[in-house]
């Protein structure tokens, strides 16, 4: 799965600049134009890094990011802030409230870009990775190939896709809306039972003979991929 980044900036343009740029580099980009928008949208979905103007209609910037440190969810959600203002004290004022790191408009793209690789690499090293390993299980993202105990695996787009999600966050409970979300994207209307579906034909895919069912079944809350599962 391909890091997702949010991007919550009115600026028409400087948005679609971004947005161009990020999709160019391999990122799932998402876009919101309002503070008080992207506020309501974080308590749905948590992205991998949080791009955050600090001027914004209904919520500022600064405002969002003290809500965002409170919230357990994305206490750790590494924000770059996006602003006009460079005296010294403004960027003391960011940084304190709880922003990662702070870039003055106008900013150099390739720099930005840079900036948001190696602080993905820093936060979540097995996004970028081109390479995941839990377990015995190898999912190899330039190739589109997993393989178990040395042997391929074969699976259809959306079983890669989720097995890639569950792998990228090992021993983390995914709702399935959490999944649909991840997997299929939030504009995409699919029956949460669609997850269990897939969930089935994936465990049928990387299960052979006696190796042990790495998937874990949450009751009344979703899908582990359990980080703790060896060879049998």
């Amino acid at each position: 799965m391909h890091p997702k980044v949010m991007v919550v900036e009115d600026e028409e343009a400087l948005s679609e600049l971004l947005r161009y740029n990020l999709e160019a580099e391999g990122y799932e980009v998402e876009v919101i134009d309002r503070g008080d928008d992207a506020d309501l949208r974080l308590r749905e979905i948590v992205p991998d890094l949080l791009l955050l103007d600090w001027m914004l209609p209904g919520l500022s910037g600064i405002e969002l990011c003290r809500r965002i440190r409170l919230r357990s969810e994305t206490k750790t959600l590494p924000i770059i802030m996006l602003t006009a203002r460079s005296e010294e004290s403004e960027r003391v004022r960011g940084l304190s409230t709880g922003a990662d790191d702070f870039v003055v408009k106008p900013f150099s793209v390739p720099e930005l870009m840079a900036r948001i690789k190696a602080m993905l690499r820093r936060s979540n090293p097995g996004k970028v990775s081109s390479h995941i390993i839990v377990g015995d299980i190898e999912l190899d993202r330039k190739a589109h190939r997993a393989h178990r105990n040395g042997r391929e695996v074969r699976l259809g787009p959306t079983e890669y896709k989720l097995l890639e999600f569950l792998m990228s966050a090992p021993g983390r409970v995914f709702s399935r809306e959490q999944l649909l979300d991840g997997v299929w994207g939030h504009n995409n209307y699919v029956d949460e039972r669609t997850v269990d579906v897939h969930i089935g034909r994936l465990r049928r895919s990387i299960t052979r003979g006696k190796e042990q069912d790495p998937i874990r079944t949450v009751r009344g809350a979703g899908y582990s991929l359990n980080d703790k599962f060896v060879s049998a």
